[in-house]
């Protein structure tokens, strides 16, 4: 049997998780603090805010215009 997925969909597909934790910031104040890692590589990274949440998972995937011409069908 062979264990290889070959679906260009599952091939192009990224994997990362996200944690979140409300951090206590004193005086009855918490904030929502997470971390972003690339599950292939481990790249790790950490934000404050979701608009930078979203920032760090597009300058971590790959660039998609470098994808050669084949990989369009």
């Amino acid at each position: 049997m062979n264990s290889v997925n070959t679906d260009p969909q599952y091939n192009e597909s990224q994997l990362f998780t996200v944690r979140l934790w409300a951090e206590d910031l004193g005086n009855a104040r918490t904030e929502w603090r997470g971390q972003i890692q690339h599950v292939t590589s481990g790249e790790t990274r950490y934000f404050r805010a979701w608009p930078t949440l979203i920032a760090m998972l597009l300058a971590m995937l790959p660039n998609p215009d470098t994808r050669s011409a084949t990989d369009d069908t």
